[in-house]
């Protein structure tokens, strides 16, 4: 074996590459849920201001027995959004740190990944 080349075996660099890639897939699911997250955030959000804008068409005392139920969902929806949102930076975050770590054992991948 030549001296210039690294003495590292094609199985193991195989395995840290398969590796990195489901941590990636992790990610992707990670990104899908920060997405889900902000559609869940966009929905009270979406309600508020059509309350806002038909307020003149009703008396908040008269309909308040519609109105308490909406905005318990509203609040809701806006606490599971950022949840979930707040979650999904958490695993981004851990994954990221999984990444940097493979990436300081394995010297050899930095030319591949970012």
């Amino acid at each position: 074996m030549d001296n210039n080349q690294e003495n590292t075996d094609p199985q193991d660099i195989n395995t840290v590459i398969g590796e990195i890639q489901l941590i990636l897939a992790e990610k992707r699911t990670s990104l899908a849920l920060m997405r889900t997250g902000i559609a869940v955030l966009a929905l009270p959000l979406s309600v508020l201001s059509l309350l806002v804008a038909t307020s003149k068409l009703y008396s908040p005392g008269e309909v308040l027995h519609y109105l308490i139920p909406v905005l318990i969902i509203v609040v809701f929806l806006l606490i599971l959004g950022f949840y979930l949102v707040g979650y999904s930076l958490q695993k981004m975050h851990r994954y990221e740190a999984i990444i940097r770590q493979v990436k300081s054992q394995h010297e050899e991948l930095t030319d591949y990944i970012a």
